[in-house]
């Protein structure tokens, strides 16, 4: 459609798109996301380190050309990324990369952080019930990591940015 990453306020201009996983099956599983603190997101904003959350599809593969890949990465616009289980390092390794999304983007947002769009599925994770290890953790938190990124758009919306 045009509306990601939108790096030259045209909308309605294609630069990006996804693809089919590299691994050319459907893919249902949870990934660390490591989250870019310089990112102008508003649904990342305040959160440290990464989050873990559920992934589910089979054509989430990013692909854009090495331009537009330089414009995401100068504008810090790839609020999330494929990464290692410590949040440290994105990778393009799978599983962790469950679909070879180049420079491992799993969320992007356009310049001014308010469109953000990406293949995991935070609403699957809004509660501790949703974990796949919530019956043998106790120390998960009630509150789920997928509820942190809508919890920061509705702070923001309050704020009337």
């Amino acid at each position: 459609m045009g509306m990601l990453p939108a790096l030259s306020g045209n909308h309605h201009t294609q630069s990006a798109t996804l693809t089919f996983n590299d691994c050319g099956r459907f893919q249902d599983r949870w990934a660390y996301l490591k989250v870019d603190p310089a990112s102008p997101c508003v649904y990342t904003q305040g959160i440290t380190g990464g989050v873990y959350l559920p992934v589910r599809h089979g054509e989430g593969k990013f692909v854009a050309d090495t331009a537009i890949l330089a414009a995401i990465d100068a504008g810090h616009l790839a609020a999330l990324q494929y990464s290692d289980a410590e949040y440290c390092a994105a990778t393009m390794d799978f599983p962790a990369n469950p679909n070879g999304a180049m420079n491992a983007i799993a969320g992007l947002c356009d310049p001014t952080g308010r469109l953000f769009g990406l293949m995991p599925h935070p609403e699957a994770y809004v509660d501790r019930t949703q974990h796949p290890r919530w019956t043998r953790e106790e120390a998960l938190p009630q509150e789920g990591m997928g509820l942190w990124l809508y919890r920061n758009a509705v702070d923001f919306i309050r704020r009337g940015i």
